[in-house]
């Protein structure tokens, strides 16, 4: 390859690897988001949604939400919520962009670096076009790996110009400060560039050539240069460990031992080196594998010394060996699992700068093993076609496999065995797809193949309380806080199970914990204010809507909730108000529609509730309350013959319906229309509201006396009225005791009740 170095232009080299890399990604753009992050980055994220906003970027700079800090991130998908809404297009194609600027300025660096226009060119069409860079780039949420290696190159390019600047002392500080800025942009992109400045110092020995081993003198003048980058990867590590270890993504040792981290370190740099050169098997997920055999953790361990030592005697010789192989072990400590976050154990998106090394390493060496032979311009041009030619075509068999969440997971687990974390994902995305029952079967797959994996519990016993099966859906959250017990999530959705099971008081404690947990949370907040209206400590779940709220304004459930709980309060102009934005938010919630008809009952508007109510029952003609409350209104205002008919619907969709029976039977004994009255169903109707409130309900037990009166047995009525008198005295209620005597003194004349509608 050095034969080809003199020519050509390097304007045409950089169009050439844009517009290839173009090319080879441009069916990213027609790909869907996945449900693997892309949620929780972009699409159901409530501060990114709603584009580039003030408000926003506040809360980028100060969160740290998914476990991370990287505020630059967050804000480049603010940005394209702003320009591509939430068409998943848009935000692939800003990938692309990004991925196609690394190529050329990654040209450019190391040409500027070496010299070397041929070499270069390999390295950088490589790192555009090899496989395994496809995570990289097609996955959305992924943007911080392509936005943070855009600034780690323009460090590099900005630390090469203070090198070549020796006699402008203007010139090598203006290039130095913007080398310390660009790497600052890069860190709030993503941590993982927190191994530069070992980087730099990489740089110096080859081919800057600012230091070598037999000029000890220069290391610590090259070591105190770099001690503000060192600082600013200080910074952001510690800040990185805390909100990691604050998130739950970091795994404790009794998860993750020591001594299983170091063995799957060993192991993942030989994977690493195996994927590069031979790119079989790519899949989104490889699961963490605690105990690897020992024959491999040998191999990894005599392979990765056996590499460091030889390229470290050949240091003087063939430099670009040991920088490629240290920048390949060293950029990848962040992520090689010593600190374990998350459940792979190991990931294609995180050679995406570690690669570079590799390739440098292959690129120079290979052209230092062909100078040897005659015909080293040939073979090099028909190596580096032949090359090319198999990374484009396995890049576009990759890319494909990222078009949607089913095919993503779907391929990871065709690629591999015992997926776990493949089949919980391809759960995942089932779920979201409706297909409930497949989702199921999948939760239950990646359980039985790693019992210990609590998101599989987790999803498996999510997936359960939907379906209904609300013991077994215990067993398996709990399963989950076995292996996590600080797995906020869990907690939550524990805490929902053991509330539908009338477990409260041990509801209230896994919510609490869910809220301590993840106090950002929102459906945590929620949750837990639905069991204190539950238990009628109103005023402190008024609290807990009103933070669910601050957290997720847009949160349906919330504004209802809250609307309940201040109209129990007599607040109910607010409570209004809560059902009014719920209504907004979702005019299609047959929930926010009989809410609002509640409130406007309360607020002596009949009329516009019974419309309220209409509405409901347009969206949900299964709901039996809004069949009663309609009726109610319609009554209200004076239109009883219109509510009969749907009292009946109402009693014929929930036939233990006490409410509904009392009041139809009210309707057919007092109406002063004849031809509404039924006083035989109207005493049926009564005794069977009775029956099911067991005779201690005052209202119900005057309904009845009344049907008594239509019916003609006024001795019955008459004792009957004497005991709702009697109850309704004894429980406190003077005015329906007051009523229930009136209607004593009514039936001992001889006269059944007549009520003015």
């Amino acid at each position: 390859m050095a034969g080809l170095d003199k020519k050509p232009p390097l304007t045409a080299i950089c169009l050439l690897l844009a517009l290839v890399t173009a090319l080879l990604y441009w069916p990213i753009t027609s790909h869907d988001f996945v449900s693997f992050d892309d949620q929780e980055y972009i699409t159901e994220n409530p501060h990114v949604t709603p584009g580039l906003t003030w408000d926003g970027i506040a809360w980028a700079m100060s969160a740290g939400y998914a476990s991370n800090w990287h505020p630059l991130t967050w804000i480049s998908h603010m940005a394209d919520c702003s320009l591509y809404g939430l068409h998943p297009g848009g935000h692939h194609l800003t990938n692309l962009l990004l991925h196609v600027a690394n190529t050329v300025l990654l040209f450019l660096l190391l040409y500027q670096l070496t010299g070397a226009v041929w070499r270069s060119a390999c390295v950088a069409a490589l790192f555009a076009w090899h496989p395994v860079h496809v995570e990289s780039v097609a996955w959305a949420s992924e943007r911080k790996d392509v936005l943070s290696t855009l600034f780690w190159i323009l460090t590099l390019i900005a630390y090469s110009h203070f090198k070549s600047q020796i006699s402008n002392l203007r010139s090598r500080q203006m290039w130095y400060f913007a080398a310390l800025i660009f790497f600052a942009l890069g860190l709030m992109c993503k941590p993982m560039l927190v191994t530069l400045p070992f980087v730099l110092l990489l740089l110096d020995f080859w081919p800057l050539q600012a230091a070598s081993p037999g000029h000890p003198r220069a290391w610590p003048r090259l070591l105190v240069e770099k001690i503000p980058f060192f600082l600013l990867a200080g910074i952001a590590s510690v800040v990185t460990y805390l909100v990691q270890k604050h998130g739950g993504a970091v795994s404790s040792l009794e998860v993750a031992p020591l001594s299983s981290r170091l063995a799957n370190a060993l192991v993942a740099y030989l994977r690493y080196v195996g994927k590069s050169i031979w790119p079989a098997h790519l899949a989104a997920m490889y699961p963490y594998v605690k105990h690897w055999p020992a024959l491999w953790v040998i191999t990894a361990a005599v392979l990765v010394a056996g590499l460091s030592i030889l390229f470290l005697l050949r240091a003087r010789t063939s430099p670009w060996l040991i920088v490629g192989w240290l920048w390949f072990l060293g950029t990848l400590v962040p992520t090689i699992g010593l600190v374990q976050v998350g459940a792979q154990s190991m990931a294609d998106r995180y050679t995406y700068i570690p690669g570079i090394g590799l390739f440098l390493l292959l690129v120079w060496g290979l052209d230092d093993l062909l100078s040897r032979i005659p015909q080293r311009r040939s073979i090099a041009t028909g190596l580096a076609l032949a090359v090319s030619a198999a990374c484009l075509a396995l890049t576009h068999a990759q890319i494909a496999s990222w078009q949607d969440s089913e095919t993503l997971f779907t391929h990871a687990i065709d690629v591999t065995t015992g997926n776990y974390t493949a089949y919980n994902g391809l759960g995942g995305a089932l779920d979201r797809a409706g297909q409930k029952d497949r989702a199921l079967q999948n939760y239950i797959k990646s359980v039985e193949i790693d019992p210990h994996y609590p998101e599989g519990q987790y999803n498996l016993g999510t997936s359960l309380m939907e379906h209904g099966q609300l013991d077994e859906a215990v067993i398996h959250l709990n399963a989950a806080l076995t292996n996590n017990p600080h797995y906020a999530q869990a907690h939550n959705n524990l805490g929902k199970a053991l509330l539908r099971q009338g477990r409260l008081d041990e509801a209230t404690d896994h919510l609490r914990q869910a809220v301590a947990l993840a106090p950002g949370d929102a459906e945590s907040h929620y949750n837990l204010g639905t069991l204190l209206l539950m238990e009628s400590h109103v005023d402190d779940a008024i609290a807990e809507f009103t933070e669910a709220l601050r957290l997720k304004p847009n949160h349906i459930e919330a504004h209802s909730n809250l609307g309940i709980a201040l109209m129990r309060l007599g607040r109910i102009k607010d409570g209004a108000t809560q059902f009014a934005e719920a209504l907004r938010l979702d005019p299609k919630s047959p929930d926010a529609h009989f809410n609002a008809g509640l409130a406007l009952l309360q607020q002596n508007q009949p009329a516009d509730a019974a419309r309220r109510f209409s509405e409901a029952l347009a969206l949900d003609p299964a709901s039996a309350k809004a069949q009663y409350q309609l009726a109610t209104a319609l009554v209200r205002d004076s239109k009883p013959a219109e509510a009969i008919p749907h009292y009946r619907a109402a009693l014929k969709l929930k036939a233990d319906f006490p409410d509904a029976l009392n009041d139809l039977a009210w309707l057919l004994c007092s109406a002063p229309d004849t031809q509404l009255r039924d006083g035989a169903e109207a005493v049926r109707l009564a005794s069977q509201a009775c029956d099911l409130t067991k005779h201690n309900d005052a209202a119900k037990l005057r309904t009845l006396a009344a049907a008594y009166a239509e019916a003609g047995q006024f001795p019955e009525a008459i004792t009957t009225a004497q005991q709702a008198h009697d109850l309704a005295a004894a429980s406190g209620r003077s005015e329906l005791a007051a009523k229930s005597a009136e209607l004593v003194k009514l039936f001992q004349s001889g006269r059944p009740f007549r009520e003015n509608f």
